[in-house]
C-alpha cells in the first residue's frame, strides 16, 4: 500500500537525519551529466574529480556495491557506490530510494559492460523523496491523473518533457521573428473595465483597493490599437487571455495568445508576411516544414492557397450568403442539428454553419478571406463589397490557426457595429461585444490604417497533433473529489 511505502520512507528520513541534513541548502555540482558525458574520454583519462547531482532512478545491487541511475535535466549516467571507497556507503545503502535527489563526487570510468559511470568517493542525499514515483506502485496512465500531476508526467515520460521544451522554442521563435521585423513588444493590462476585442464571455473579479469590478481580458486587441493612435507603428504582445466558455480539444479558459498590429498595412500585406512567419517558427520548433496532424501531412513550405468564404459556404453549406435570409440560415442550422440561442442573429448562425460544413474541409495551409461583416465587428469593410470585410483566417488540418484583418479605423462605423453588438447583448447573447466608449474616443483622435493578426497556443497544439489541454503544463481541472 502507498501509505506503507510513505511510512517506510519517513522512517528512512529520520535515520538519515541522524547522519546529515537530507535537505541541504548548498549543492556542490561542478558539471551537468551532459557535460560529463560529452567530455567523457578526456575526463576519464585524466581522472578529474567531478561533482554530479540529479534524481536517482533505478537502484540495483546488493552487498558491498550499489548501482543507480543519476538523472538531471540534461541526461543520465550510472552512479556506483562501493563499500570501502564511498564515504557514507552504509547510511546510503539503508536510506537511498528511487526518486531521491543525490549528489556524488568521483571520477568517470567505463564498466566492463561499457556503461559510462561515476564511481563516488563521496555521496549524499540532497532532497529525500517521501513518496515513491508512480511507476513504483500504480503507474501513471490515466489522462486526468497525468494532467493533475504534470510534474510526475514529465519525470516518467521524456516525450512530454520534450514537448514543453518545444513549446518554449515555439513562442521564442515568434517573439524573435517579430522583433527582427521591428515590432515593439509591449505589456497591456490583464484587468479591464470592459472586455473587448473578441466575442466571448469574460471572467469577472473585484478590485478591493479601487472598489471596482473588472474583467479578465478576453483579447489583446483594443489596448494595442490605442498604441497605434499614440504613434507606435508596429506593436505586439504575447500574454494570457481568459474566456469563460466550454472546454474541448481546441479551447481552454486561460491560454497564451499573441497579437500584433501594423500601421499602414492591410490584410493583403499580412498574406505576404504570415507565410514567412509561420515557416520560420515551424522550422525552428520542429526542424521540418512537413507536419502531420489530424491524419493529414501538410507541407508548410509550399505556396498557401486562398479560399473565398462565400464560395466555400455555397459549395459546402449549399447556401448563397448574398441571398439567404435569417430564417433560411436557421432552417439550415436545424437540419444540421446545431444548437443556438433564440436570440441568435445572422452572424452567429453563419458562423455555426460554417464551422460544421466548411471548416473541416480546409486541410491544406491557406487563407480563408472576405467573410460577411456580421461576423467580424472590428474589421474594415471590403472596398469591392461593403457586405464583406477584409479578414483572413489561417486554415489547416480542418481548423483555424490564426486570424487577421484590415483594421476598422472609422470611429462612426465602429460605433454602429458596437451598437449592433449591444443590441445582441440585450437579447441575451453573453458573447456579444460591449460598446467601449474609451476605445471609441481614442479612435476619434485618428487611428492610422493598419493590419492586425492574432493566434493562440492552439497553433502549437495542432502542430503537435494533440488536444490543447495536453500541451499546457498545468491545465485547469475540475475539482478532484478524492
Amino acid at each position: 500500500m502507498l501509505e506503507d511505502l510513505i511510512r517506510e520512507r519517513k522512517a528512512k528520513l529520520e535515520r538519515y537525519k541522524k547522519h546529515a541534513d537530507p535537505y541541504p541548502a548548498e549543492v556542490k555540482r561542478t558539471a551537468s551529466v551532459k557535460e560529463a558525458v560529452s567530455a567523457f574520454p578526456k575526463l576519464a583519462k585524466s581522472k578529474k574529480v567531478l561533482w554530479l547531482a540529479g534524481r536517482v532512478g533505478a537502484v540495483r545491487g546488493q552487498g558491498g556495491i550499489i548501482f543507480a541511475d543519476l538523472k538531471d535535466e540534461s541526461g543520465q549516467i550510472q552512479l556506483i557506490l562501493k563499500k570501502g571507497e564511498t564515504d557514507n556507503f552504509d547510511i546510503l545503502k539503508e536510506t537511498l530510494d528511487i526518486g531521491d535527489f543525490a549528489e556524488a563526487k568521483g571520477t568517470l570510468f567505463k564498466t566492463k559492460r561499457g556503461e559510462r559511470s561515476i564511481l563516488a568517493k563521496q555521496a549524499r542525499i540532497i532532497a529525500k523523496s517521501l513518496r515513491p514515483l508512480p511507476q513504483s506502485w500504480y503507474g501513471l496512465e490515466d489522462t486526468e491523473t497525468r494532467l493533475r500531476k504534470r510534474y510526475l508526467d514529465t519525470i516518467l515520460n521524456p516525450e512530454v518533457k520534450e514537448m514543453f521544451v518545444k513549446k518554449s522554442v515555439f513562442w521564442g521563435a515568434v517573439r524573435d521573428f517579430l522583433k527582427q521585423e521591428n515590432f515593439l513588444e509591449v505589456e497591456t493590462p490583464v484587468l479591464e473595465g470592459l472586455p473587448g476585442g473578441a466575442e466571448a464571455e469574460p471572467f469577472k473579479t473585484h478590485h478591493n483597493a479601487l472598489d471596482r469590478d473588472f474583467y479578465l481580458r478576453i483579447s489583446l486587441e483594443l489596448p494595442l490599437k490605442k498604441l497605434l493612435v499614440g504613434g507606435y507603428e508596429k506593436v505586439f504582445e504575447i500574454g494570457r487571455i481568459f474566456r469563460n466558455e466550454g472546454i474541448d480539444a481546441e479551447h481552454l479558459q486561460d491560454y497564451t495568445h499573441m497579437e500584433f498590429y501594423w500601421a499602414y498595412a492591410n490584410y493583403r500585406d499580412l498574406m505576404k508576411f504570415l507565410p514567412k512567419m509561420f515557416q520560420t517558427v515551424i522550422k525552428k520548433t520542429f526542424g521540418t516544414l512537413k507536419i502531420k496532424s489530424q491524419g493529414y501531412e501538410a507541407d508548410w513550405g509550399k505556396p498557401w492557397k486562398t479560399y473565398d468564404y462565400y464560395e466555400l459556404f455555397k459549395k459546402y453549406a449549399g447556401l448563397d450568403l448574398n441571398k439567404v435570409s435569417d430564417s433560411g440560415l436557421k432552417k439550415k442550422a436545424d437540419e444540421l442539428g446545431l444548437k443556438y440561442e433564440p436570440s441568435a442573429q445572422r452572424g452567429r448562425l453563419i458562423d455555426l454553419i460554417y464551422k460544421k460544413t466548411v471548416r473541416p474541409k480546409l486541410v491544406e495551409p491557406g487563407f480563408l478571406v472576405n467573410p460577411p461583416v456580421e461576423i467580424e465587428p472590428l474589421a474594415k469593410r471590403s472596398a469591392e463589397d461593403s457586405r464583406r470585410v477584409e479578414r483572413l483566417q489561417i486554415m489547416a488540418y480542418g481548423t483555424e490557426l490564426g486570424k487577421g484583418f484590415s483594421e476598422l479605423n472609422d470611429p462612426l462605423d465602429q460605433r454602429e457595429r458596437f451598437e449592433a453588438q449591444m443590441a445582441l447583448r440585450a437579447k441575451g447573447d453573453k458573447e456579444a461585444q460591449y460598446l467601449d466608449e474609451d476605445f471609441l474616443e481614442a479612435m476619434e483622435y485618428g487611428m492610422p490604417p493598419a493590419a492586425g493578426f492574432g493566434m493562440s497556443e492552439r497553433v502549437f497544439s495542432v502542430l503537435m497533433d494533440k488536444p490543447i489541454r495536453e500541451t499546457v503544463v498545468f491545465p485547469l481541472m475540475r475539482e478532484d473529489k478524492k
